[in-house]
């Protein structure tokens, strides 16, 4: 199994830490709104790494966190006059809603900042100890030129960073001893939540959380570190930097990142009108066919977001679904019997398409080809299925519900709901917001969204189409 490794830039054949056991660290988001579909590529993406690795009889930990405490976090807090983790707990439980509804299974641990504070300040004390870091007025910063390999991993040269600097800080200003130099530990400010430290009461910076909380679940060396490409530089440049300076161990072996996700070929942005939610494109589309249409690039590829593609997406998934629905209705009614010869010839060219899958797979995890395996062997089965044993479809059947359960696609179509029962679930929204009873409402807009039931909310009334 090869893995493009961002810090070597080159394919390498996947080794674990610990053999038969893989520890995976994937940067989960800072929860002060719902997740937007940018977010959605790399819980996509990553999920279905770790769901191949179980396929292949690893044991794999996977370890997302929530940054709970953050600037946007407080900012949301402060404008509706609650307590910063009402608005972070808020976000998380939707998220998780998010996250269930595009069949990302649940981490191992989701380990949230503010439950980790105490294992941060040991870890800065570790590293002004090691002459890394020094406080400054209730401040810590790292020192980053004490770390020789700093920027190995965006291939950033130091010399270069600090030029660009040159302009804007000059030496000792804000009491840093290098421009350069980053923050492990921030002080407190009026209206902020804020914890004891040997500083001062204060915060953790943004970089450490992730440092501490991989070193905490999984240990010193993560197998595989993966997120967005956006988080090269400088999270997680950063979080090289402090946790080798701590631990004197490599910090991960691997390092994967996505690509970006583009809205109509321009980059997802609330000025340009083009910034959405999953939450919003869950009204539109089935999230299934949002995840089926995030795996058809491979994930270091730009993926351009337009209702074309995933009208294409769409219509690919229903083909492959409708097939494994024909398999299974073949199941179920055939007689007993044993395999013909002619049986045992198409579950060879099965084999050979569950071998192309796991090449693809393996190299680099190319979902777009795996999928294109899948489609082969649909094809397949639409020509064989009908005058196959009974086995011969109970053996396509499992092959074909196995493999998509590794990309994450579920293989049951949503019964699509009656139009009764869409006027009946909208009534009753309408005598839940009367009572203001907002959450029920809420929750049944969102069942509605999730079987492709759009509501529009007019003058003259609910009005209602399918997705």
């Amino acid at each position: 199994m090869k893995i493009f490794n961002t810090l070597t830039r080159k394919k390498e054949e996947f080794v674990p830490v610990q053999e038969g056991k893989v520890g995976m660290y994937v940067c989960g988001p800072t929860v002060y709104n719902y997740i937007h579909i940018g977010n959605a590529r790399p819980m996509i993406v990553f999920d279905t790494v770790r769901r191949y690795l179980e396929y292949k009889g690893y044991d794999v930990n996977y370890v997302s966190n929530f940054t709970d405490v953050d600037d946007k976090i407080i900012k949301k807090a402060n404008e509706e006059g609650v307590d910063a983790s009402v608005i972070s707990e808020r976000f998380i439980e939707e998220c998780k809603k998010d996250m269930e509804g595009l069949n990302v299974k649940p981490a191992t641990k989701h380990p949230k900042a503010t439950e980790e504070i105490n294992g941060m300040i040991q870890m800065i004390q570790t590293l002004i100890e090691k002459g890394h870091a020094y406080p400054v007025d209730g401040t810590v910063y790292f020192k980053t030129r004490s770390f020789e390999e700093y920027g190995k991993l965006s291939k950033k040269n130091i010399d270069d960073l600090e030029a660009g600097h040159r302009d804007i800080k000059v030496r000792g200003e804000d009491g840093k001893e290098d421009p350069l130099d980053f923050v492990l530990w921030k002080p407190k400010k009026e209206g902020e939540p804020a914890w004891k430290s040997p500083w001062g009461e204060g915060r953790p910076g943004w970089h450490i959380e992730c440092s501490e909380m991989s070193k905490k679940y999984i240990g010193d060396t993560i197998d595989i570190h993966a997120g967005g490409e956006d988080l090269i530089f400088p999270h997680h440049e950063n979080e090289i930097a402090q946790s080798e300076a701590c631990n004197d161990e490599p910090f991960a072996k691997y390092w994967m990142h996505n690509a970006f996700l583009n809205i109509d070929g321009e980059k997802m942005s609330k000025s340009a009108g083009n910034f959405f939610t999953v939450r919003e494109i869950s009204e539109k589309y089935s999230l299934q066919v949002i995840r089926f249409f995030m795996l058809s690039a491979h994930y270091r590829s730009p993926l351009n977001f337009s209702d074309t593609l995933v009208e294409s997406s769409k219509n690919g998934l229903e083909r492959i679904l409708t097939a494994i629905e024909n398999v299974r209705d073949a199941v179920q009614s055939k007689e007993e019997g044993i395999l013909t010869e002619e049986d045992c010839g198409n579950l060879e060219k099965v084999e050979a398409l569950v071998k192309k899958y796991e090449a693809a797979m393996e190299d680099d995890f190319n979902t777009a080809d795996a999928i294109a395996a899948i489609f082969e062997m649909v094809k397949l089965a639409n020509i064989t299925v009908k005058d196959g044993s009974k086995e011969y479809a109970e053996r396509l059947l499992k092959t074909l519900e196995q493999l998509c359960d590794v990309l994450g696609i579920i293989t049951e179509k949503e019964e699509e709901l009656l139009d009764a029962d869409v006027e009946a679930l909208i009534q009753e929204r309408q005598d839940a917001r009367k009572a203001k009873n907002f959450a029920r409402a809420d929750e049944i807009r969102d069942q509605l969204a999730a079987q492709g039931i759009i509501l529009k909310d007019t003058r003259e009334g609910v009005k209602w189409t399918r997705a």
